[in-house]
C-alpha cells in the first residue's frame, strides 16, 4: 500500500520552531520546521484534548501548553508525565515549496 501525500502548507509558511495547525482529511496535524527538518504529528495531546500546535518547540520536542508534557517530533513518544501515550507521527515530503504529509500512514 502506498502512502497518499497531500499538501499541508508552503514551506515558506513555516517559521522555525513555530508549530502550524492544519487539517488534512479531517485529521488535525501540527507541522513543525525545526533543526533543518519538517515534522508532522497529530495535533491533539494524548493526555488531554488540547491542540499541541499552541505549544512551544525546543530540542525537537513539542510541548503541550496545558500540562507541560513534551513529545518527540521524530517518534511521537512523550518525554514525561502526565502523558504516557505517544502521538501519531506522519511522513513528510518536501516538493519545491510544498510540504506534503501522509495521514494514511502513521509511524
Amino acid at each position: 500500500m502506498s502512502d497518499t501525500f497531500v499538501r499541508a502548507c508552503a514551506l515558506g509558511d513555516l517559521e522555525e520552531d513555530t508549530p502550524k495547525r492544519v487539517e488534512l482529511g479531517g485529521t488535525p496535524v501540527a507541522v513543525v520546521r525545526t533543526e533543518g527538518e519538517v515534522f508532522a504529528v497529530n495535533d491533539i495531546c494524548s493526555h488531554a484534548n488540547v491542540s499541541l500546535s499552541e505549544g512551544e518547540v525546543e530540542d525537537c520536542q513539542i510541548e503541550c501548553w496545558l500540562h507541560g508534557s513534551s513529545f518527540d517530533l521524530r517518534t511521537g513518544k512523550p518525554s514525561g508525565l502526565p502523558a504516557t501515550r505517544p502521538v501519531p507521527v506522519y511522513p513528510v515530503k518536501i516538493e519545491g515549496d510544498d510540504v506534503l504529509v501522509s495521514v494514511t500512514q502513521e509511524s
